[in-house]
């Protein structure tokens, strides 16, 4: 298997729930939008991974960001998740969401 296809597939290492929904682990409100840490798991640590949602309108906004960092344990990787999330809004705001 390729490097990017582990990097940024949806392999049954890296799904959260074996319906494939993403569990949430961690959650907080910035702005006006909500992030969300998710669960994604590899060989025992934990993947950066996330999505942002805001309402627009009477549509509710998503981008899912997944980062190569590694995180050795869950709360480690809510508040660094957290944080990147943070980090995407202030870099690109409702932008992010075309």
């Amino acid at each position: 298997m390729s490097f990017f296809k582990k990097l940024f597939g949806r392999s049954k290492q890296n799904k959260s729930t074996a319906d494939g929904v993403d569990k949430i682990i961690g959650e907080e409100t910035y702005l006006d939008y909500t992030i969300q840490a998710i669960e994604m798991k590899q060989s025992g640590e934990y993947i950066l991974a996330g999505i942002i949602s805001k309402n627009i309108g009477d549509e509710v906004k998503t981008h899912k960001f997944i980062r190569a960092d590694r995180l050795h344990g869950q709360e480690q990787a809510v508040s660094t998740t957290i944080k990147k999330g943070q980090q995407i809004i202030d870099q690109q705001g409702d932008s992010l969401f075309r």
